[in-house]
């Protein structure tokens, strides 16, 4: 199938393809006599692996080492685990990060009168 083929099958845009093929996070695909771009069955595994990993919030890099994880058979299960757990960890943290984000905008808007007066507490704060 050609790109536009693989993209709807995958759910990866043609131009992530692509950018996936120009950093080596994918092999690119082969190629037709005319130049196309052929994508096979476990071309298309792949990419789904990736759409996965993304939507679950894993860097570039760390799909690098789960695919790398995935295509090894004699892996340990324990590397795969480290890597989700250690993102488990950075997701915690960004979730502490906009709770507090959350919350202070929270109290600022409970403290902005909202009406036809200047005085704003929310960019008083943001001014410093």
């Amino acid at each position: 199938m050609n790109i536009g083929q693989a993209a709807t099958a995958s759910g990866v845009s043609a131009k992530m393809i692509r950018y996936y093929e120009s950093i080596a996070l994918i092999p690119a695909g082969r190629r037709s006599e005319a130049g196309y771009r052929i994508y096979g069955d476990n071309d298309l595994h792949t990419l789904r692996f990736v759409k996965r990993g993304r939507a679950l919030g894993f860097s570039l890099d760390q799909i690098r080492d789960l695919l790398s994880l995935w295509q090894n058979k004699e892996r340990a299960s324990a590397d795969v685990k480290t890597i989700a757990l250690g993102h488990v960890t950075e997701l915690n943290q960004r979730i502490a990060e906009l709770t507090e984000m959350r919350d202070t905008l929270q109290t600022l808007a409970g403290c902005c009168h909202g009406d036809h007066r200047p005085d704003c507490p929310i960019l008083q704060t943001l001014a410093g």
